[in-house]
C-alpha cells in the first residue's frame, strides 16, 4: 500500500500492469478474504450454536452481523462491509501497536538511565515486585507516560497524517492555500524540529516531558502522532492503552540486555519509511526474569 505506483503518473504503465502491482494486490486480498471468511463464519456458528448469547459475550462482530440479518433495508451493511470493516481494525491496530512497542524498547535498550528510571517507577511508586502491573495501574505512571510521548516524538506511527482536502481558499499565517489542494502534515518533522524541541532534538530524552501540558491527543499542533481534531486517528485511544500496557508488562517482569558482544553504539535504529515507519532491522535482546514469585 504505500509503494510507489508508476502508473499514477504514466497511465499505460499502469494499464498494462508493469510492477506487478495488481497481481500482488489480488494476491494479498484473496489471503485476507480467506482470514476474514473465517472470522465470519466462527460468530456465525457460534451464533446458531447458541439461542441468544449472553451480553458479555457479545462482540463487535456480533452486532454487525445481527445488522446484516435483520435489516431490510436495501442500504443496509453487507458482508463485504463487514470485512471491509474489520480489515482496517487488524490493519490499523496491528501494526502501529507492533511498531511502536518495538521503538520504545529499542530506544530504552540504548538508553538504561531510562531504563532503571522507568524500572523503579514500577517497582517503588505503583507495582512492586510481587505481581504484574494491571491496566488500571497506567495513570499513576508519568514516567511511563513521558517515555511513551518521546518515542511518538522521534518514532511517530505514521510520518506523513492522512491527506486533508482544503473545501475553499484560504490564507494562515500568509500561506495561501487553494481550495481542492491536498495537504499533507509532515508529523517526522514536527517531532525533529529544533525550533520546538531545542537543540538536543535527536536525543532520547523523555525528561523534556516533564511538566509541560503537551498530550498525544492533538491539542499541541508540534506533537500530533495521531492528528488532530474531528479526524484525528480513531485508533488513539487503543494505542494509548495498548501499548504503554505492553511496555510496562515487559519492562518490570523482565531485566533487558543485547546479545554478547552487541552494543547500544551498534544498534541500528535506521528507519523504513513508508505508510509507517517500522525499523529496518529486528530488535534482538535477551530477557531475564526480575519479578519475586509468591508461595
Amino acid at each position: 500500500m504505500g509503494v510507489l505506483d508508476l502508473g499514477d503518473y504514466i497511465p499505460w504503465v499502469g494499464a498494462f500492469d508493469l510492477q506487478g502491482l495488481v497481481r500482488r494486490f489480488k494476491k494479498a486480498h484473496k489471503k485476507f478474504d480467506e482470514v476474514l471468511e473465517i472470522i465470519i463464519k466462527d460468530h456465525e456458528a457460534s451464533a446458531r450454536l447458541t439461542d441468544q448469547k449472553s451480553v458479555q459475550s457479545i462482540d463487535f462482530i456480533d452486532i454487525l452481523l445481527s445488522h446484516m440479518h435483520q435489516s431490510k433495508d436495501k442500504h443496509a451493511i453487507t458482508k463485504t462491509n463487514i470485512k471491509a470493516i474489520l480489515l482496517d481494525i487488524i490493519i490499523g491496530a496491528v501494526d502501529t501497536t507492533i511498531m511502536s512497542v518495538d521503538w520504545n524498547m529499542a530506544e530504552l535498550i540504548r538508553h538504561p538511565r531510562v531504563m532503571k528510571k522507568l524500572q523503579d517507577e514500577l517497582k517503588n511508586i505503583v507495582v512492586g515486585m510481587g505481581r504484574m502491573v494491571e491496566e488500571a495501574d497506567l495513570p499513576k505512571l508519568p514516567y511511563l507516560d513521558m517515555v511513551m510521548k518521546e518515542t511518538f516524538r522521534l518514532h511517530p506511527p505514521a510520518p506523513l497524517l492522512p491527506p486533508r482536502e482544503c473545501t475553499e481558499d484560504f490564507t494562515i499565517n500568509g500561506y495561501f492555500i487553494a481550495k481542492k489542494s491536498r495537504v499533507l502534515v509532515n508529523s517526522w518533522t514536527l517531532g525533529r524540529d529544533p525550533k520546538m524541541w531545542s537543540d538536543n532534538f535527536k536525543d532520547f530524552y523523555p525528561e523534556r516531558f516533564h511538566n509541560t501540558d503537551i498530550d498525544s491527543h492533538g491539542h499541541n499542533y508540534q506533537f500530533s502522532p495521531f492528528g488532530s481534531g474531528r479526524r484525528r486517528c480513531p485508533g488513539m485511544l487503543l494505542d494509548l492503552t495498548t501499548v504503554p500496557f505492553l511496555l510496562a508488562q515487559l519492562v518490570h517482569c523482565f531485566n533487558w540486555e543485547l546479545p554478547p558482544g552487541v552494543s547500544t553504539d551498534d544498534m541500528d535504529m535506521t528507519e523504513e519509511f513508508g505508510l509507517t515507519t517500522p525499523r529496518t532491522q529486528n530488535l534482538l535482546a535477551i530477557p531475564t526474569y526480575r519479578l519475586i514469585n509468591e508461595g
